[in-house]
């Protein structure tokens, strides 16, 4: 029976503060580990353990007891899980699975040994090695492990700026003449069914590399969403993954689609299910690793999705901002209680529907205004 199985989440931030919210519809006991005795998750349940999914030694006492453990963060301890494995804990995704995915060179090497299309791109191991390269400017620079949220990425168009530059292994990639950024979580299941969501468009935020907002369904033309979708069940099958992924892509000027980065678990592109689709891309991993069949991924409505990064304006008066947001028809705030206080940082996202996608844009207008 289903509560009588232990769920383990390496990773305590608010994906899996919203994996735990659909766990309850299940009835499922979930235990977490974060290495920040303050993450959202620790407020959430009873079994919160403060330590370093990194750590061999803390991962491996984590997973004692546990029947099935899951990430929601690639930066974990791959030694450990892979014992954990052999002592009858089951693991998803699978920890060859993160081993590719969470080294951006690797994780492009396999995409490039299935034929999937991407940014082509060359190893760096240092500053010192981008002098070498300079003809190969301007170009996207990718710490090798450990981005998130635009975090790890930098272009650089001079050779000027190869001075700042990362100072540690990375990737620099050709940089593509994008027109849009999309991204499918697909899911698949231990029996092979694998199941999609509609692409998204996404936006994001300058320089900063971070997502500002995504429009569910993406308004781009049936081919190339054809496409985007089926390169995503090819990856899934090739990685023979348990689990739900994330495939960012960029459709180019010409209308190419390339396949930019994978994400094995819960996704920022993926919180509009929550609100817009049947089963939310939380519920569709649980279901995924615990045998069960897929759920229906299809859209009730249009949607648009914002992420609410910390502001001055918003940390000065946020009570009253929250207030105008939630009056807002058809939106439905997450707010992620992070402690502290930090300008940049994600701290919640608004997800907002409509029967049309005109609607939906200008709710997300006044939000906005509201918001800045």
């Amino acid at each position: 029976m289903l509560e009588n199985l232990k769920i383990g989440i390496l990773g305590g931030g608010q994906l899996g503060g919203m994996l735990i919210r659909h766990a309850i519809d299940l009835g499922l006991h979930i235990s977490v580990m974060d290495k920040d005795a303050n993450a959202p998750c620790a407020r959430y349940t009873s079994s919160f353990t403060c330590a370093d999914p990194k750590s061999y030694e803390a991962v491996l006492a984590f997973g004692q007891g546990l029947d099935v453990i899951t990430i929601e963060m690639e930066a974990v301890n791959i030694d450990a899980l892979r014992e954990l494995e052999k002592q009858g804990v089951r693991v998803f995704p699978s920890p060859d699975t993160i081993k590719v995915i969470q080294d951006k060179l690797t994780q492009k090497q396999f995409l490039q040994s299935q034929g999937i299309p991407v940014a082509p791109g060359q190893a760096i191991e240092s500053r010192d090695d981008l002098y070498q390269y300079e003809s190969k400017l301007p170009g996207c620079l990718k710490k090798r492990r450990n981005g998130y949220d635009g975090y790890g990425v930098m272009v650089l168009r001079t050779p000027a700026d190869i001075a700042t530059a990362f100072d540690e292994p990375s990737v620099l990639e050709e940089l593509v003449d994008i027109k849009h950024e999309i991204a499918v979580i697909v899911a698949r299941n231990e029996q092979g069914e694998v199941k999609c969501y509609d692409a998204v468009a996404m936006v994001f935020s300058g320089e900063k590399f971070i997502l500002d907002f995504q429009l569910a369904p993406a308004q781009l033309p049936e081919g190339i969403l054809k496409e985007a979708t089926a390169l995503a069940e090819k990856i899934a099958n090739a990685l023979q993954l348990v689990g739900i992924l994330a495939v960012e892509m960029f459709v180019t000027k010409d209308d190419k689609v390339l396949v930019n980065e994978l994400a094995p678990r819960p996704h920022n592109s993926g919180h509009h299910t929550i609100e817009a689709s049947t089963t939310s891309q939380y519920e569709q991993l649980l279901r995924a690793i615990l045998g069960l069949p897929l759920g229906d991924t299809g859209l009730h409505f249009p949607s648009l999705m914002l992420n609410i990064l910390e502001t001055a304006a918003l940390s000065a008066n946020r009570q009253e901002k929250l207030r105008s947001l939630l009056a807002v028809d058809g939106a439905h705030l997450h707010w992620y209680g992070k402690k502290g206080s930090r300008i940049g940082r994600k701290v919640g996202h608004v997800t907002i529907t409509g029967n049309t996608m005109e609607s939906v844009v200008a709710k997300a207008e006044t939000i906005r205004k509201i918001l800045n």
